[in-house]
């Protein structure tokens, strides 16, 4: 993974004190306001597969294996793992000290009701069966000594470990979502304990004294829900909060040059892209030139596609939207990725081929189309799709644009009411099997498969080798098989890689952070410098 050094080397260089050493939430030193771009849906760790869900629960529930910044896997509340003669079978060992936030013993019967849990969320709009669905059996030899029989080959299942927050059966069971919310169920073996949660506003929570792993700094926290970037960055700047994510690309310079403020930034693995519909026959925000409905949906030519993807001219997106801090893409995951295909850049921008391709497609004269995105969600992602929308109507394919908050916007498209939106995916395993499994495979449901593939994209041959990579416990092997998946995925332009943006995060001096690849904004991430908090 390659860092963004511009960025990495300005952030280790001392600026002025800040003038206050309290945090901006009550004077105490060891207390911290994290101000987050992204509101959670919900507290509920099962309910919704999104990166700001997901990092919101590991402050509260621990999983079996832990991740660093750059995805490595490591233990957590399994202390040891390995497959057994017959490569079907893992076997986990689990800590035999660790207890739940009311003081209730942690065993292996809360992972057999976790993996019960996951698939049955009631109105989940993406759940994180990606992650159980591979398990045919579990089998508890004692409580601290859990067996798992997969119904393949599966070399991934310590990365799929260290992706799904357990939770325990005595405090869980028969509890609903709003419950996890109003903090009733919000009980877990993590780090922080639950204080109180606004939904849309604000999190509040206490570092956890019984914590079974390495106490963090910051003792109380308060993570604030301010998805205006120019507000965030204000509120900064004011001392109001301690530490910003998803720092504005248009401010970073800026940030970087402000006395008593440290930048930290990472290259993320998290790809921009825009997914076009291709399971329907006629789509619902495709017309013809007068405005009227088109009998058949030219978004199923892949001529189309490709006429699309090359009518975007990527570098000029990167340049002037995202003030350089984001690469060109073409394919799933950056460079230094598992899987990432050396010399596979993104199409060249070429707007005559795109228009000579629709003619072909026969449609000489374009049509009309409206490209649905949030504008809360990704990095400058409003931008992007008016962007991408003025692109497409030079080519003849006039297109209108429909932004809104990402809560409506990510429940609209997992009902699949667009023709065409943006999305972004990034892996949780360090390796293309997230992206390729989520929103490239053939859509079941049955198999966790599809889960995010608003583009309902279905190809056998690439099903296929998706499913022999996933069966290849031979690191070098299962890499090529990637590889050939990505070639056949791209080649249909099942989805339209935009770029891969830089993940960036601002802080008074006070304070420094580790960065992540993936995004994820962590208390457990943050030093306090000038005050002892442990």
């Amino acid at each position: 993974m390659k860092t963004n050094l511009l960025l990495s080397a300005a952030a280790v260089v001392a600026f002025a004190s800040y003038t206050s050493s309290a945090s901006a939430q009550d004077g105490n030193a060891c207390d911290v306001v994290f101000a987050h771009g992204a509101a959670v849906s919900s507290l509920d760790p099962h309910f919704h597969a999104l990166t700001p869900n997901g990092a919101i629960a590991e402050h509260f529930f621990s999983k079996m294996a832990l991740q660093d910044e750059f995805l490595r896997v490591h233990p957590g509340l399994a202390e040891s793992w390995e497959v057994g003669d017959d490569p079907h079978v893992w076997t986990f060992h689990l800590r035999d000290d660790v207890t739940w936030h009311d003081g209730e013993p942690f065993t292996a019967d809360d992972i057999v009701y976790t993996f019960e849990r996951v698939p049955n969320v009631p109105n989940s709009p993406s759940n994180y069966s990606i992650y159980t669905q591979h398990v045919a059996e579990i089998d508890v030899l004692d409580d601290h000594t859990i067996q798992f029989t997969t119904h393949d080959v599966f070399p991934l299942m310590p990365q799929y470990a260290a992706l799904l927050t357990i939770v325990p059966r005595h405090a869980a069971e028969g509890r609903t979502t709003p419950e996890f919310n109003d903090g009733t169920a919000a009980i877990g073996t993590g780090p922080y304990r639950y204080v109180d949660y606004v939904p849309g506003d604000r999190i509040a929570m206490q570092r956890n004294p019984a914590y079974w792993g390495e106490a963090s700094d910051a003792q109380n926290v308060e993570f604030r829900f301010i998805p205006n970037n120019a507000t965030r960055v204000a509120a900064l700047l004011a001392g109001d909060v301690d530490i910003i994510d998803t720092v504005p690309t248009t401010d970073v310079e800026r940030l970087m040059n402000e006395p008593g403020i440290r930048v930290r930034s990472t290259a993320g693995v998290r790809n921009i892209y825009l997914f076009l519909d291709q399971g329907n026959d006629v789509t619902p925000f495709v017309f013809d030139n007068d405005g009227n409905p088109l009998d058949t949906n030219p978004l199923t030519d892949l001529r189309v596609r490709q006429a699309l993807s090359m009518a975007i001219n990527r570098e000029a997106i990167v340049s002037r939207i995202m003030s350089g801090q984001a690469s060109p893409s073409g394919q799933l995951l950056p460079e230094g990725i598992m899987g990432h295909i050396e010399g596979l850049g993104p199409v060249d921008y070429d707007p005559d081929a795109a228009r000579a391709l629709l003619a072909e497609a026969g449609y000489p004269d374009g049509f009309q189309l409206t490209l649905h995105g949030p504008n809360d969600r990704y990095i400058n992602d409003a931008e992007v799709v008016q962007a991408v929308a003025q692109m497409w109507s030079r080519i003849g394919v006039a297109t209108s644009v429909d932004t809104m908050p990402s809560n409506v916007y990510f429940s609209r498209a997992g009902n699949r009411e667009f023709s065409a939106g943006l999305l972004g995916w990034g892996t949780g395993t360090g390796e293309p099997d997230s992206p390729m499994v989520g929103i490239l495979a053939t859509v079941d449901p049955d198999r966790g498969r599809g889960i995010a593939n608003r583009s309902l994209y279905s190809n056998p041959e690439f099903d296929a080798l998706l499913d022999e990579a996933l069966a290849s416990v031979d690191i070098e092997e299962r890499e090529a098989i990637y590889r050939a998946a990505t070639e056949v995925a791209i080649s249909d332009v099942a989805i339209i890689p935009l770029h891969h943006q830089f993940n960036i995060w601002a802080m008074h001096d006070r304070l420094d952070y580790t960065p992540q690849v993936d995004e994820r904004s962590l208390a457990m991430n943050i030093e306090i410098l000038d005050a002892d908090c442990q």
